[in-house]
């Protein structure tokens, strides 16, 4: 088991790894809209949110040597199911077909005062396995 670490996501909020790689697995932590350099809420709106917790990802999976493309599965955790077009517009905009295996979630409170957070499953690249 390989902890990844970056400081292009922000750090962990409890005693867990921003992500995990195990074999041929990437697991990232459930990251919402934080600015890694700042520690404040990005977006006012729940997709302006969804954009940066994407982002935040997407550093993570890098600093694995992987991209939002190896992604096989995502849990999509939102404080309300209104909002549940506008978080899919963008996740539409940033993760590609075919699309990874999903499951939204309504939850009543997340750890931060934030509308999403975004956890995902990656595969590790075939070139990473050479």
């Amino acid at each position: 088991m390989r902890e990844i670490q970056t400081t292009d996501a922000p750090e962990s909020i409890g005693p867990f790894s921003q992500g995990i790689v195990q074999e041929n697995t990437i697991y990232v932590s459930g990251q919402g809209p934080i600015d890694p350099d700042t520690g404040e809420i990005i977006g006012a709106s729940p997709g302006e949110q969804t954009r940066q917790t994407l982002e935040n990802v997407e550093a993570i999976l890098k600093a694995a040597g992987a991209s939002l493309a190896d992604v096989v599965k995502t849990t999509v955790f939102i404080n309300d199911m209104r909002y549940y077009d506008e978080v899919n517009e963008v996740y539409a905009e940033r993760l590609s077909e075919p699309y990874p295996a999903r499951s939204a979630v309504e939850v009543v409170k997340l750890p931060v005062d934030i509308d999403v957070e975004i956890e995902v499953t990656a595969a590790v690249p075939d070139h990473q396995l050479e």
